[in-house]
């Protein structure tokens, strides 16, 4: 069996989770591009996964600095994140970084490109549900450059699968934020008919990613959330009743979440099944771990 040569460019907490669970796999090479490579010692991560994976200290943004790119990269799963919250740090990352990642790596071994993208391309819908289909007209800045970046790499023929991954709002261990304003009463949210919101679990957004990385033709675009969107209130009260916080008092939604509902029916359809198909759980099971 031939060998998978994969680069997970922009490896850090989704990257290296995705990383151990290719790394189960025999005949799978895990090489790992970040701008700066973290010390791997059992204090940073509990597993020995970071001693099995080829590092690359290189800038994304930079084509000079990826040189020491090997021959023969088979997969690229781009999971790279903005140094800033500005326009010129999203193009620089989505749009410069990819096409330079592509450029280095493009040749006739490259047999898939896997961008990890966001579901901020979908302007607020009021609530309503949307899928894959759903025209995609981003009102942010930063949902534009997304779908620019997804639209360039549909575009690129010479590669037989590219695959744009777009996902939810993230949370899982170590992403205490939310939280932590929740336990301390600083969380305001709207009224439980006014605002939708959409969650994955960190783990189940590695599975997924390795998941359709495996699947022999995907489609050229995914929605990865969980399966149960929920009023903003009754995720943010549900969490408050976990951590003893208080009930979150009225106040408008921020104004960079438009409200939707994901469907995740097509991910659905390829046999993927979550752990935490239900924020409500997912965020039960990890104030336990926090409580252990």
């Amino acid at each position: 069996m031939s060998t998978q040569k994969v680069l997970i460019a922009g490896c850090g907490d989704l990257g290296l989770r995705i990383a151990r669970l290719l790394l189960m796999h025999t005949g799978t090479e895990v090489w790992a591009l970040r701008r700066q490579i973290p010390a791997i010692s059992e204090e940073t991560l509990p597993d020995p996964v970071q001693a099995h994976i080829h590092w690359i200290e290189a800038d994304l943004t930079k084509i000079e600095t990826l040189d020491q790119i090997p021959s023969g990269v088979t997969h690229i799963i781009y999971a790279a994140s903005a140094d800033g919250r500005n326009e010129a740090s999203y193009r620089a990352i989505y749009l410069n970084g990819l096409e330079n990642i592509i450029t280095a790596c493009k040749t006739k071994q490259l047999k898939q490109v896997i961008f990890i993208s966001s579901t901020a391309v979908y302007e607020d819908h009021e609530g309503s549900l949307v899928d894959e289909m759903t025209i995609s007209t981003p009102q942010s800045f930063n949902g534009r450059i997304m779908l620019e970046a997804e639209t360039w790499l549909a575009a690129q023929t010479d590669i037989a699968s590219t695959v744009s991954l777009r996902l939810s709002g993230i949370y899982g261990p170590g992403r205490q934020f939310l939280i932590n304003r929740l336990r301390a009463g600083l969380v305001t949210a709207p009224p439980s008919n006014q605002h939708w919101v959409n969650r994955i679990h960190i783990d189940d957004a590695a599975r997924a990613v390795a998941h359709i990385m495996g699947m022999s033709e995907p489609q050229k675009l995914y929605l990865v959330t969980d399966s149960t969107p929920l009023p903003m209130r009754v995720l943010y009260e549900a969490i408050a009743l976990m951590v003893g916080g208080p009930v979150p008092a009225m106040g408008p939604a921020p104004l960079s979440v438009g409200s939707k509902r994901l469907s995740n029916a097509r991910l659905l359809s390829t046999g993927f099944a979550f752990d935490w198909p239900d924020s409500r759980l997912g965020h039960a099971a990890l104030l336990q771990n926090e409580d252990s």
